[in-house]
């Protein structure tokens, strides 16, 4: 089954903008040890990294159809930093890669601990609703 793994970070202006150059090296190469094991399991479907939150714009359609945009919104505590896509035997095996993740390293090689969220992927909408 494939699942999304979400990973939220500390708000825009704090946290990875600020770190040493040592502590940011050290974190992508963890970031890509984990895509390259998983690809050697064969877990591995798609993993991303987001831009920081003040380039995001929330956008709806008004009235005439035509989009309108909202944002920047600084005041948010955490913010979706990237996701990977995996494809995985078990909700547990999902589970042990959000652990990985959330482990990174972070300043001075210590754990950031951070949260990510794991949602199953629906492959079309549930049986009873088509």
């Amino acid at each position: 089954m494939k699942y999304m793994l979400m990973m939220n970070t500390m708000k825009a202006g704090a946290g990875i903008p600020n770190w040493s150059q040592e502590d940011f090296q050290s974190h992508i190469a963890f970031m890509l040890g984990l895509n390259q094991d998983l690809q050697k399991s064969g877990e591995f479907v798609l993993a991303e990294g987001l831009s920081f939150p003040d380039q995001a714009r929330l956008v709806r359609a008004g009235a005439d159809g035509l989009p309108v945009t909202d944002g920047v919104f600084p005041e948010s505590k955490e913010f979706l930093a990237g996701f990977w896509i995996v494809d995985v035997a078990t909700p547990e095996r999902a589970y042990s890669i959000a652990a990985r993740i959330s482990a990174a390293p972070g300043l001075d090689g210590a754990p950031l601990n951070m949260p990510v969220e794991v949602r199953p992927i629906l492959s079309g909408p549930p049986p009873d609703m088509v």
